[in-house]
């Protein structure tokens, strides 16, 4: 008797244990900590590891460690085939800060210093434009000036501007980098011609500020789409390509500032210093060895 009971509790449990591995064979699993409880989902399951992402605070450094720094400006193009994920038009890294904006997660600033911070009603101008247009009117015969009001898109931001500086660390004998801040530049044109004339930043972020927010936004990647960056990792890992535009000098110029632009060769002037700048800062942690 005790052998019959002892064979029908074993095989409860086993029955039991076999219904509960098939229904977790069936569930979808996410290493979230929020379960997957979408229904229709265009994926294998919902990914939620980058949006519960944060990053690693900054490591402390003493001002005492610093033996050497160089501020570094840079405008990378959005058109070049490396920084393509600036214009994915799922997320647009412009539409990320304009996200935050709105949401009133960062503050924005007119300036590279990050000393003057913009209003709601600046920023709001900022991201917005005026055009005139005339119209004819068919009732009274004449033609009136209307007012257009409309958002900057992504589309229209080609470059952005990255301030950074670079630093020597004593304790760890390295040289390191450091984003300060970026800037998405906007093309301005002449009202009657349409020729381009010059651009400018819409405003400056403060990195350190807006780092781990981005840390939360994933961007495409081309080799894996299960292992996605996102837009912290790829400043900090300096996945962009980019030109110097700019070094800290004394009079504080610009690398096209100190060449003629009358001359013929001029461009090509500007861009050989822009990666002369660029091989200095290569080489300068090598040259405090000696092999």
């Amino acid at each position: 008797m005790k052998t019959i009971n002892l064979f029908l509790t074993l095989l409860i449990v086993g029955c039991v244990t076999f219904l509960n591995a098939q229904k977790g064979a069936e569930e979808i699993i996410t290493e979230s900590s929020e379960p997957a409880e979408d229904r229709y989902v265009d994926d294998i399951v919902s990914k939620r590891l980058v949006v519960e992402n944060t990053v690693l605070p900054y490591e402390p450094i003493r001002e005492a460690d610093i033996a050497w720094q160089k501020k570094i400006w840079r405008v990378l193009d959005t058109r070049e085939k490396m920084n393509l994920p600036f214009r994915y038009p799922e997320k647009p890294l412009f539409n990320v800060f304009r996200e935050m904006i709105e949401n009133g997660d960062i503050t924005v600033f007119e300036d590279e210093k990050f000393a003057t911070a913009l209003t709601p009603e600046e920023v709001e101008k900022s991201l917005n434009r005026v055009d005139t247009s005339v119209i004819f009117d068919y009732d009274t015969y004449e033609e009136k000036v209307q007012v257009v009001k409309s958002e900057i898109s992504w589309e229209d931001i080609n470059r952005f501007r990255v301030k950074e500086i670079w630093f020597f660390d004593e304790e760890s004998s390295r040289l390191r980098v450091r984003i300060l801040g970026i800037a998405p530049e906007r093309d301005v044109y002449d009202d009657e011609t349409q020729e381009f004339k010059y651009s400018l930043p819409l405003f400056w972020i403060y990195y350190p500020e807006a780092r781990n927010l981005l840390s939360k936004h994933r961007i495409f990647n081309e080799n894996n789409d299960m292992a996605p960056m996102t837009w912290a990792a790829l400043f900090e890992s300096r996945f962009f390509s980019s030109v110097i535009y700019k070094s800290s000098n004394v009079l504080d110029l610009r690398v096209k500032d100190m060449f003629d632009a009358s001359k013929e060769n001029s461009n090509i002037d500007i861009l050989l210093e822009s990666k002369k700048i660029k091989a200095e800062l290569f080489n300068f942690e090598h040259d405090f060895w000696t092999y």
